[in-house]
């Protein structure tokens, strides 16, 4: 061997898209290549990119191989670099070629520091070699792999344990959980975050109390979405509550947290719970008029099927299935992340309900992108959120059920908003 090392410089062309926008499968794969080959492997450092692509390297005794995919156009560039002549990276071109499931691969091979063209330092190592030798200690693997959330402009990445301990490809999206170093087990959808088991307290206990603890007669309840389980549990927390009605479009969010997640999913077999695997949307239409005491849009971010969950022909039907005093809370996105959903949605219920009956609230959730989230509260004639909140009952209640969130310095708190969302707000 002439040259100090070798560098194979790979695309991989019409691979399987699902494989490309998958980091534990691509990590795994990497670290597969990397073995075989012959290295020995220091450390991984794996990122996935919403919607699409990952990034990620597998540092080696003899170097590193690294990786950039584009799913969308199905298409991979592969660094492979390896120095000595102990490891050969044409074998993890082949490892990597049949875990892309790639039709073809380009590749070519450079040889990195031509011998002729160097020329050797007189200095003397051999002391400074004799004591790094006497510091070696066999490399201990250590994994980064991150899931990362984010849109143009803003992400947010959270690391996790590298593999998934659930993924389910439903008729509606993708359904995953990774368990997190940091927030425990986490669930995702169309590489979304929807909850984690550290801090889903804040977004369920503010999204279900706040109108809970205003209205004390709300006997029947009905919640879109919300297939973690978690609304629900805070609900039930509320023992004059007669009866939940619950509508999940997808039932593998509901299977995956039954699974996964017992502290979220806990009360889904409740009696007073009547659970429909249908369209929010659908059952809202067709529903009769003024039956909810409380109304709650437990949903996910504006795209796939949630995106009606944000329309106004879709509030109009809220509104009309609420009891006379009845209210609604929804979640209504971050001020931050996604803006333009966070005004029109504001706007919009605000021409339904009436510009005096619309509240913007707002909570810190770290495992969202920005961690400033908010919600709206809305009513036909109910009780206003600052007027008519018991400090007294708000307190009580938080205690006797060990909220790890809500209390009632929070609740009021909450409506004070900013002065840059206000003038969002106000346009």
């Amino acid at each position: 061997m002439n040259s100090l090392g070798r560098h194979i410089l790979v695309e991989f062309f019409g691979c399987s898209t699902e494989i490309l926008n998958d980091v534990p499968v691509i990590e795994s794969s990497m670290l597969s290549a990397a073995g075989e080959a012959g290295a020995t492997i220091i450390s991984s450092v794996f990122h996935h990119f919403s919607p699409f692509g990952v990034s990620g390297v597998v540092v080696i005794q003899e170097s590193h191989l690294a990786i950039h995919t584009w799913p969308e156009y199905r298409y991979a560039a592969v660094d492979l670099f390896t120095c000595g002549d102990s490891v050969n990276p044409w074998i993890s071109y082949d490892v990597l070629k049949r875990a892309f499931e790639a039709e073809h691969g380009n590749a070519i091979e450079l040889n990195r520091g031509q011998l002729e063209l160097l020329e050797k330092s007189p200095v003397d190592l051999g002391d400074l070699r004799d004591e790094a030798t006497q510091k070696l200690v066999t490399p201990k693997l250590t994994r980064s792999v991150w899931f990362t959330d984010r849109n143009e402009n803003i992400a947010l990445s959270i690391r996790h344990k590298g593999d998934r301990i659930f993924r389910e490809k439903s008729p509606f999206q993708t359904v995953e959980i990774f368990d997190t170093f940091e927030y425990g087990k986490m669930l995702t959808v169309d590489n979304m975050v929807m909850c984690s088991e550290k801090d889903e307290n804040a977004y369920h206990e503010m999204i279900i109390h706040v109108p809970m603890l205003l209205n004390p007669s709300i006997k029947n309840a009905l919640v879109i979405g919300g297939g973690d389980g978690g609304s629900v549990r805070e609900i039930l927390k509320h023992h004059d509550v007669e009866k939940v009605t619950m509508v999940e479009i997808d039932e593998v969010v509901i299977k995956a947290s039954q699974e996964f997640l017992p502290t979220l999913s806990s009360s889904l077999n409740h009696p007073k719970l009547e659970l429909h695997i249908d369209d929010g949307i659908k059952f809202v239409r067709e529903s009769p008029s003024e039956v909810y005491d409380l109304i709650v849009v437990d949903s996910s971010d504006p795209v796939g099927p949630s995106e009606g969950l944000f329309s106004v022909d879709f509030y109009q039907d809220v509104y009309r299935c609420l009891k006379p005093g009845g209210v609604m809370t929804a979640q209504s996105e971050s001020p931050r992340f996604n803006q333009r959903a966070f005004v029109d949605m504001n706007a919009c219920l605000k021409g339904i309900f009436g510009q005096e009956h619309v509240h913007c609230y707002l909570a810190f959730i770290p495992t969202y992108p920005t961690g400033m989230w908010s919600f709206t509260y809305a009513s036909k004639g109910g009780a206003h959120p600052m007027s008519d909140h018991d400090r007294n009952r708000a307190a009580e209640f938080a205690v006797n059920n060990n909220l790890q969130y809500y209390n009632a310095d929070i609740h009021q708190a909450a409506f004070c908003l900013p002065t840059f969302i206000k003038n969002m707000l106000n346009g």
